[in-house]
């Protein structure tokens, strides 16, 4: 799963919370061994993060974790930008 964060007029986002406290929280909540935090320079994203699961059951069982709701409720913590999030199936 990749969630894209898009730059805009206005956009706020703090990579430091992002990366330090939001995406350590996550991957905590759903139990993943880490993720990949990308910093956008150059481009239409600001930042974005690729979570890797199992398989889709594993994905699934993420969002109905305890933890799932509090990770939602830190977004405004690092920005006012609403997130895309892109699934996806990784090929060899």
């Amino acid at each position: 799963m990749t969630v894209l964060y898009p730059s805009g007029d206005g956009s706020t986002f703090d990579h430091d919370y992002f990366r330090d406290t939001h995406v350590p929280m996550a991957v905590k909540a759903w139990s993943l061994d880490g993720a990949q935090v990308l910093k956008g320079f150059n481009g239409p994203y600001v930042a974005s993060v690729e979570f890797a699961f199992a398989d889709q059951d594993a994905l699934n069982a993420a969002f109905g974790a305890p933890g799932t709701a509090e990770v939602m409720a830190d977004v405004p913590n690092y920005t006012n930008i609403t997130p895309v999030m892109q699934m996806s199936e990784m090929v060899d």
